[in-house]
């Protein structure tokens, strides 16, 4: 008799051989739930543990750790991808480059999402610019609910609206914008990516699944079996990623799964989360990921 698996992940090519039963197993089963944004599911899983089986942001993941909510990530990133393009300004803005950006106001949806994370870590990495020295202007808290946004975080109503209108200065990750309207505040943002990655091996990574803790305990044979699912039904996906411009850069695979092949972009995103105060400490990867065979 299979265990029946309460889940719930975004409809990408990589995972639907899994969704629609193509992959199966005599083991395990699912019960999928839609849940759209799928973003939604990371704070109904944080907050009420209302699935088994769920997509997770990465940052929400280590702070899932901090407060004792009994998750553990599988080896399989679901998403990843280069973020320098995700900040933007105003076409017509004054800034420069992101040197520009000490005691501005930046937008966000929240101060804990992954792509913000990031964008703060690599602002000081590369460019000097810490984010303690930024106003920054989100439409929601965390997943979390223990968790309080440190002082500088400030609460608006439409980012795309302050955007526009110059009450924020930049903006990270926000859908919908008119392309003509905005520009990238590093220049060059792609070209910028690529050799950020070669400099640093890391690609960034977003989203993983996790399950229950409680469940991979309780049925020793749950990890391999949810690990094989997936990897299976990646190899079944015929659609390319949406980053496949990055192939030249990072080789043909874009979304390896394995721990070793995302350890430099999961173990560099929990040191910008702990170095950001999302979380009190530097998780290593193998406190948060299933490790087993």
């Amino acid at each position: 008799m299979s265990i029946v698996l309460k889940a719930a992940l975004a409809d990408y090519p990589h995972v639907m051989a899994l969704k629609d039963g193509s992959v199966r197993s005599g083991q395990v089963a699912f019960a999928w739930q839609s849940v759209t944004p799928i973003t939604r599911a990371f704070r109904r899983m944080v907050r009420t543990g209302e699935f088994d089986l769920c997509e997770i942001a990465l940052t929400t993941l280590a702070q899932a750790a901090a407060y004792g909510k009994g998750l553990t990530a599988l080896p399989v990133v679901v998403m990843r991808g280069f973020h320098h393009a995700a900040l933007v300004c105003r076409a017509d803005s004054p800034l420069r480059g992101p040197e520009d950006l000490a005691g501005k106001r930046i937008g966000v949806r929240a101060f804990s999402q992954t792509t913000g994370v990031w964008l703060r870590g690599i602002l000081l990495d590369w460019y000097g610019v810490d984010h303690r020295g930024i106003t920054w202007v989100t439409e929601e808290d965390a997943h979390l609910q223990e968790y309080q946004d440190p002082p500088n975080v400030l609460r608006g109503q439409d980012l795309k609206a302050m955007l526009m209108s110059g009450e924020i200065d930049a903006a990270i990750a926000l859908a919908g914008l008119d392309p003509a309207r905005i520009r990238t505040v590093i220049p060059d943002a792609d070209d910028a990516a690529a050799e950020w990655y070669r400099r640093t091996g890391a690609y960034p990574v977003n989203h993983v699944v996790c399950v229950k803790t409680a469940l991979l305990r309780q049925h020793p044979f749950l990890g391999a079996e949810l690990t094989r699912l997936f990897t299976d039904a990646k190899a079944a996906a015929r659609e390319p990623s949406a980053e496949a411009r990055f192939a030249p850069v990072v080789g043909s695979d874009i979304l390896p799964y394995g721990l070793e092949a995302n350890r430099p972009g999961i173990e560099l995103c929990l040191r910008y989360a702990a170095e950001q105060g999302l979380v009190p400490r530097v998780y290593p990867a193998e406190e948060l990921f299933f490790t087993g065979g």
